[in-house]
Formats: C-alpha cells, sequence, structure tokens
C-alpha cells in the first residue's frame, strides 16, 4: 500500500560509526511521527491507499505501520517492533512505536556528545529493570469473575478506536468469545483465539445484530437442493476425504475395445462410491461435511440415506467444528467408528443472509471453538470492527493469563518517568544521564495524549508531574477533555503486561538499533 514513504538514504553505499547511528534514529522518529497522532481517543485516522486503488481507514498502530512503504533498515525494523507488540499481547502497538522513537529522539544527545554506545545501552537496560518493577508496584489485582470489572478494562483497550460507540456490546462480544474458547485444566491455561475465534463478516443489518455464536457458521450451502436445511440434534461425521471415485494412481488413459468393458468400468466406478456411502450411513449420521469434493452419484447415495452434506470445507472450519461438536475428523471412510461421531451441536440449519448461504451449527453443549458473527454498513467498516475486536479479544486473554491491572490514560508512564527521575539522582558517573533521558521519555504518552485532544501540554504536564510527585500514582489524563483524572473514578485500567511488553520492547529495541554501527547496502547501485 502507497503511504508516506520513509526513504532515509544517502547516495554513498555505506554509512558508519557516528553517521549510521544519527540516520537509525532520524528514521525511528520519522516512524513514531506518522502514528502519533492515532494514540487516544480522540485520535485522528490515516487514509491508506493499496496500489489497487481500495482504501483502508483506521487509527490502529499496527494496521497503519503494515501498509507502510519503508526504505531505510531501522524504520523497518520499528515497523517490526508494533507486529511483535500486537502478537504478543495485542494491544499497545501505537504506544511502544511513539515510546521506542523518543527514547532514541532523547539519547540522541549524548551520542553527539560522544557517549559511547555502549555506556547508554547499560544505563537503558537498567532503566528499564527499574521501570518493571515500577509497573509492578502500582498495578493491582482483578476478579475474573467479576463482570463488570472486566468489562470495563476491555472498554478502556477499545475506547481510542473507531467501535468505541459499540462499546459495552463488542466488550461483552470479546468477553464470551474467549470464555467459550477457554480450556483449563488445573493451572494450566489455554485460550487460542487465532484458532479457534473465526470472526464472519456478513454486510448488512445493525452493527447491534453482532453477536457471538455457541458453535460455528459457514459460508455454504448444502450439496444437493433436496438435503435438509433445518435438523436438530444431528449426528456429526467429519471427513478428510473425497466421496469420489478414486482414479488409479499412475494410469492415465485406459484403452477399451469391447463395448461391455465399458459398462463395467463405470458399473466399478458406481459400485465403488456406493460402497462409501454404504460405511457412512451405516453409522446413521444427518450431516457429513468433507474438506474436499462429493460426486453427484455420492450426494444421490446421501440423499437416499436421508443425510445431509456439505462440501470443500476449509481444514481450520474443519478443526473448528471438530472442536465444537465432538466430532473427530476422520481421513479414510473405512476407518469411520460410533465414536467419530459428534453430538454435541443442538441445531443444524442453513439461511439465506442477503444473497448468500450461511451453515449454522449452534446450541453446542459445551463448544470450545466459535464464531463471532458481525453486522454492519459496509466492508470498510466491518473490517475496523474486525480488527478492533481482535485487539479487545487480546486484551481479555491477557487479563485472564496475567490478571493484574494498570492505570492508563498515561498514568502509568508518567509513574515510571517520576519514579526514573528520583533513582537517576543516585547514578554516579555518566549513565546518570542516559538514564534520565529514559525517565524524560516516558512523558511522551502523557504528552501525546494531551495534544491529540487539544490540550496545553505544558500546563497539565506540570499538573500531572505534581500529583505523581505526591505519591498519587492513579492520576493520568483523560484523552477527550484533556485534563488530569484520578483513574479510580475515570475507569481505565489496562492489563500490566500490555505496559510490561510496551517498554520492555521500546527500551530493548532502542538499544539495538543504538549498537548499530555500520551499514552497507548488499544492492548494487545501477549507473
Amino acid at each position: 500500500m502507497q503511504a508516506p514513504v520513509v526513504f532515509l538514504n544517502t547516495s554513498t553505499q555505506r554509512q558508519s560509526g557516528r553517521e549510521a547511528q544519527i540516520q537509525n534514529i532520524t528514521a525511528a522518529k520519522a516512524v513514531a511521527d506518522i502514528i502519533r497522532s492515532c494514540l487516544g481517543p480522540k485520535a485522528m485516522l490515516k487514509m491508506l491507499l493499496d496500489p489497487m486503488g481500495g482504501i483502508v481507514l483506521t487509527n490502529d498502530g499496527h494496521a497503519i505501520l503494515r501498509e507502510i512503504d519503508v526504505a531505510h533498515p531501522a524504520a523497518k525494523s520499528m515497523i517490526e517492533l508494533s507486529r511483535t507488540q500486537d502478537e504478543e499481547v495485542g494491544d499497545g502497538t501505537t504506544s511502544v512505536i511513539i515510546l521506542a522513537g523518543e527514547i532514541l529522539a532523547q539519547t540522541y544527545p549524548y551520542i553527539e556528545k560522544n557517549i559511547h554506545p555502549v555506556v547508554i545501552i547499560q544505563a537503558l537496560k537498567q532503566a528499564l529493570s527499574d521501570a518493571l518493577e515500577i509497573i509492578h508496584k502500582i498495578s493491582i489485582p482483578i476478579d475474573l469473575d467479576n463482570d463488570e470489572k472486566v468489562i470495563k478494562l476491555i472498554s478502556a483497550s477499545i475506547g481510542t478506536k473507531y467501535i468505541s460507540k459499540w462499546s459495552e456490546k463488542m466488550c461483552k462480544l470479546s468477553l464470551k468469545a474467549v470464555r467459550n474458547v477457554l480450556v483449563q485444566d488445573g493451572d494450566y491455561k489455554e485460550i487460542d483465539i487465532k484458532r479457534y475465534v473465526r470472526v464472519e463478516k456478513i454486510p448488512g443489518g445493525e452493527i447491534e445484530d453482532s453477536m457471538v455464536l455457541d458453535g460455528i457458521l459457514l459460508n455454504k450451502d448444502v450439496v444437493h437442493p433436496k438435503m435438509k436445511r433445518h435438523i436438530e440434534n444431528p449426528r456429526i461425521i467429519l471427513l478428510d476425504c473425497p466421496l469420489e471415485y478414486k482414479k488409479g494412481e499412475s494410469q492415465t488413459n485406459v484403452e477399451i475395445t469391447n463395448e461391455k468393458d465399458w459398462n463395467r468400468l463405470l458399473e466399478i466406478e458406481e459400485e465403488q462410491v456406493k460402497l462409501m456411502c454404504e460405511n457412512i450411513l451405516q453409522f446413521k449420521p444427518d450431516l457429513v461435511i468433507t474438506e474436499k469434493g462429493v460426486s453427484d452419484l455420492a450426494q444421490h447415495y446421501l440423499l437416499k440415506g436421508g443425510c445431509t452434506a456439505l462440501r470443500r470445507v476449509k481444514k481450520s472450519d474443519n478443526n473448528r467444528i471438530a472442536r465444537a461438536t465432538g466430532a473427530t475428523i476422520v481421513n479414510r471412510v473405512e476407518d469411520l467408528k460410533e465414536s467419530d461421531v459428534g453430538n454435541d451441536c443442538g441445531l443444524f440449519e442453513v439461511k439465506l443472509i442477503g444473497d448468500e448461504y450461511f451453515t449454522f451449527l449452534v446450541q453446542c453443549k459445551n463448544p470450545k471453538a466459535c464464531t463471532v458473527l458481525l453486522r454492519g454498513p459496509s466492508k470498510d467498516i466491518l473490517n475496523e470492527i474486525e480488527r478492533n475486536l481482535q485487539d479487545a479479544m487480546a486484551v481479555t486473554r491477557n487479563v485472564f493469563f496475567e490478571p493484574s491491572l494498570s492505570p492508563g490514560g498515561g498514568a502509568t508512564e508518567m509513574a515510571v518517568s517520576v519514579g526514573l527521575s528520583e533513582k537517576s539522582k543516585k547514578i554516579e558517573g555518566v549513565q546518570q544521564w542516559p538514564y534520565q533521558a529514559v525517565a524524560d521519555a516516558f512523558e511522551v504518552i502523557p504528552r501525546t495524549l494531551i495534544q491529540n485532544c487539544g490540550g496545553n501540554p505544558i500546563r497539565v504536564l506540570s499538573q500531572l508531574r505534581a500529583k505523581h510527585a505526591n505519591g498519587e500514582f492513579t492520576w493520568g489524563i483523560d484523552g477527550d477533555a484533556g485534563k488530569v483524572v484520578d483513574m479510580n473514578q475515570y475507569g481505565i485500567w489496562e492489563p500490566e503486561v500490555i505496559k510490561q511488553q510496551s517498554a520492555k520492547t521500546a527500551i530493548e529495541s532502542a538499544c539495538m538499533l543504538l549498537r548499530v554501527d555500520d551499514i552497507v547496502s548488499g544492492v548494487r547501485q545501477q549507473n
């Protein structure tokens, strides 16, 4: 996609030493500046154009950086940061880039003063371990059974997004989806939202019509028009093999001289398919779902046996159906056993929504996989809602793994900043300055929040700093009004793990870029 092109390459093939470090810092700052206006509830949107002429409208830091075309290697590594943050914890992708860019900008004067990068890196590492301690100290535990509190927490993560208008609805959807796929066995927890929560977007209808199904939704219709489209408590068989006549492995052509042989050949084909269908029908299934094809002949026999069939279902969907209905996917019809049949689904029905048919496998007894059905006015809006919902589900998942919260609205960052400033006074030698630089850099989050809603950064930051100097760590910025508020009343809390991950990723990436003292191009220039 075409977007701001950060191209910071000089005509020479190689930059080394100071020049390379300054270039890296400039590139990192350029990337951070692109998405600085996307932080907070009053965030601006970016409109990205792709080469095909399509547009993406979003204020999700990761989605924007993913589409940007950059030429500088340091800028590429910054973009990689937001991807890491997105995969690890799913939220805080914008903050981590802004923070990393600011840390590099704050350490820039010390590079100019010829302080060795290794000394700066040691100070940054020390600052990181102290910052993590401070974050942990000001965090509070949360009761996961208290739905009201968990929903309030999720709403904090999507309050800055496009879907904040339907905040409560979306929070309930993500909480229900995560609870559905939660597998707990003693201390072991598994919440695999990537594999077992599918988001199905159907344009049309109201956004309020979106819901989490207690089962699976497929964009499929039955293979034969006369097959049943409504079955209660179906017996389900899942297959990973075609219900068609198997052609020979190596022979590709058969020469027939006798007319009877030709008929016999067709009869053999028919017998084979009939045998396959009989193998299936002896288990009295109501529904057969296969990842491969179903021939016309097989459809005929299955219809005669009172069985409905779906074909060419995706592997990932088939796995979800298996998990939701209790069926086992079988690779050969001959290997079918009674225990492979799924009985946990309460209702199978095919509905026409808009001009497409959708298959619902719902009312499952204990579905460990589910589908989130999103409705809305247009494709673009649905895509943005899906991106925001993925963030909300990631936040919910993190809280279930680590039930601990840190104050939002820049309060945690401000607490870290004030805490590190205090500690820097006890550090002797040159390291004190880069250590202090990290403390200053953490102020960038509350400052950006104030700037994005049109507040006065100098006055409001001074008020906030005064609050934190008195030990009132829960005070942060109201991103709508640009004023100082107590997060206990304002109710913006974020999972501690996101704050920890942001600090780790930002500082460690800054260390990595400072360690580079040579950029050599492996691409030969055209004369």
